[in-house]
């Protein structure tokens, strides 16, 4: 008999989430955690945004599960007092070349379900008097939440349901062994080994690395992910009551563009920009040396923003499937039986919408465990 039903891997937003769901049922569940906490990596560095579901390919997981998971994730907010606001936002077209990428927006999002509106200038200007447009989509559903806050939350129900939780442990090895997964640990450089039935990969930045340890060629799958650094600069507290909202620049090709995001605490931050990396690189420092061109790319929507006006912040690395100057992919969520490897389900290139919608992925991953 195995040691676990179901090892859980990765702490992040999503790997919380599913513990929690699938403790209410599965109580023999282990969560194992690199880190010294859980939430450390890619689920506390971004902007905390419940995104409504605008820009995602119809039909396809990001769009489906980011429009069923904000719904959800607003009831979870108010049911466990998690700090968020559904403070709305604006995607502003700042000329008219771009008018054409705004309608382009209004159809995708409205396509996916979601309520949205289209403003003239002057119905735009009412609402946010200080940022540069010619037209916006407002959005009623987008909020803000406290990424923290939810990650706790997670974690207290897992916890509370009989969830055994490790830090400090990090996999290093996968193993099919008849009908159970061998699993090798590394704990302060002590190794270690433990069965389960089954496997949930939701190791975030590390989750194609997990898959090729249990024998998938990650390159023929496609499972192979790129690594995209994101920026955030403050801004001083002088300026930080510009907007009353989020401000989006309408999408480009690679992004979402740099944002004016505001946090639950009402600090006013932008960001953030893309920065592909050749390998992974968890330096999380925000150079200097951005401020100027970031100033420039804040003030095609927020024109009275001076250079000096900025301070760095922080950053986040979002795990990609698609290359530079790729179209978009979905996430993949899979249960990998039709490759021999029955009770081991990835999640892979997990980057935004994410959290938004972990609950619906905790949700979809209980749909097809076997």
């Amino acid at each position: 008999m195995a040691d676990f039903e179901i090892a859980v891997i990765g702490a992040g937003v999503v790997g919380l989430a599913i513990a929690a769901r699938l403790s209410e049922k599965h109580p023999s569940l282990l969560l194992l955690e690199k880190n010294e906490k859980y939430g450390m990596e890619t689920s506390s560095r971004n902007s905390e945004v419940i995104h409504a579901g605008i820009y995602y390919n119809p039909g396809s997981l990001k769009a489906t599960l980011c429009v069923e998971g904000r719904d959800e994730l607003y009831a979870i907010c108010r049911k466990h007092d998690v700090g968020h606001k559904q403070i709305t936002k604006l995607v502003t077209a700042t000329n008219d070349r771009e008018v054409k990428i705004l309608e382009e927006t209004f159809q995708n999002g409205t396509k996916n379900g979601v309520p949205l509106e289209m403003l003239t200038k002057e119905q735009t200007l009412k609402l946010e008097p200080n940022i540069n447009t010619v037209g916006s989509i407002f959005s009623p559903t987008t909020g803000i939440i406290s990424a923290h806050e939810l990650m706790d939350c997670y974690y207290r129900i897992a916890v509370n349901n009989g969830v055994t939780v490790q830090h400090h442990c990090e996999v290093v090895g996968i193993e099919k062994s008849g009908r159970e997964y061998v699993i090798t640990v590394s704990e302060g450089g002590e190794r270690s080994t433990f069965t389960s039935e089954k496997v949930i990969n939701s190791a975030g930045l590390y989750s194609d690395r997990v898959a090729a340890m249990a024998g998938i060629d990650i390159d023929k799958a496609g499972y192979r992910m790129v690594f995209a650094k994101g920026s955030y600069f403050s801004v001083v507290s002088s300026k930080a009551k510009l907007v009353s909202r989020l401000v989006y620049p309408v999408p480009q090709k690679e992004t979402l563009g740099v944002h004016v995001v505001i946090d639950t605490g009402g600090r006013l931050r932008m960001g953030p920009d893309t920065d592909y990396m050749n390998e992974l690189n968890t330096d999380y420092s925000v150079a200097e040396s951005k401020r100027k061109v970031f100033a420039e790319s804040v003030r095609r929507i927020l024109p009275s923003i001076a250079d000096e006006d900025l301070v760095p912040d922080m950053s986040g690395i979002r795990p990609k499937l698609q290359r530079k100057g790729e179209p978009e992919k979905d996430w993949v969520i899979v249960h990998e039986k039709g490759r021999g490897l029955e009770g081991l389900i990835n999640l892979i290139g997990m980057e935004s919408p994410a959290l938004t919608a972990s609950s619906a992925i905790a949700r979809y991953v209980e749909k097809i465990l076997p």
